[in-house]
């Protein structure tokens, strides 16, 4: 998979956040896939907060299988403390080293975090979106800014995430009578794709089927 060369990682918290800014200006949120996804990859970087050491990994499965084909997983160090909303920074190198691995070149990617549902509008999956150039979605676990009503009990329910009177994402029922996720445009998708992506690839589990295994890769807890 290719990555682009978009800038540096090491400068310090203002400039990230002026980056921030600056980089999502560039987020395409509008729908780009002409036709059903043949390979969808899930990205998600494990930490251990003991050692400073990321593991981050990727994992491309078939579509609509949702078959695991290729696992990449790659350790190092991380070179940035942890500090709300500027996570990327943290994680994307490993994720996009790891990325830069991957020989089945996905026709989308779905990463464990947010999107544009982030307090500047660059979460972790708008920014490594910008630098694959892939259409690329954020689902994330647990909400980073804005509110939302509490969407329906059955599955494919929504209600939109609210942050400064703007829509920045959707709080998505994934199965009946289960948490939901939060679901934000990455880069080169929208709304409604965003959505029926991640429902399309919840098969058993709340999450996704990639983002799902590329955990347990990261983890060490899944086979390459």
């Amino acid at each position: 998979m290719h990555v682009l060369k978009l800038h540096d990682w090491d400068i310090c918290t203002r400039e990230a956040r002026n980056l921030q800014r600056e980089l999502a200006a560039s987020v395409v949120k509008s729908r780009c896939l002409s036709r059903p996804p043949r390979y969808v990859a899930g990205i998600d970087v494990a930490v251990d907060r003991v050692r400073g050491v990321g593991r981050a990994a990727v994992v491309v499965v078939s579509f609509p299988q949702l078959k695991p084909i290729e696992t990449r997983v790659v350790e190092g160090q991380l070179n940035w403390p942890y500090v709300p909303g500027f996570l990327s920074f943290r994680e994307a190198p490993l994720a996009l080293k790891a990325c830069s691995l991957i020989e089945k070149v996905p026709d989308l990617v779905i990463v464990d975090g947010h999107g544009t549902a982030h307090p500047r509008r660059l979460g972790l999956a708008s920014h490594i979106g910008l630098f694959l150039d892939i259409p690329t979605i954020g689902c994330a676990k647990s909400l980073l800014c804005g509110t939302h009503n509490e969407p329906g009990m059955e599955r494919g329910a929504t209600a939109e995430i609210i942050d400064a009177g703007e829509v920045v994402g959707v709080a998505l029922r994934t199965r009946d009578r289960v948490k939901p996720v939060f679901v934000s445009i990455g880069h080169r998708c929208g709304f409604a794709d965003a959505v029926a992506s991640v429902l399309h690839c919840c098969d058993r589990y709340r999450l996704p089927e990639p983002t799902r295994l590329a955990h347990l890769a990261a983890g060490g807890r899944l086979r390459q």
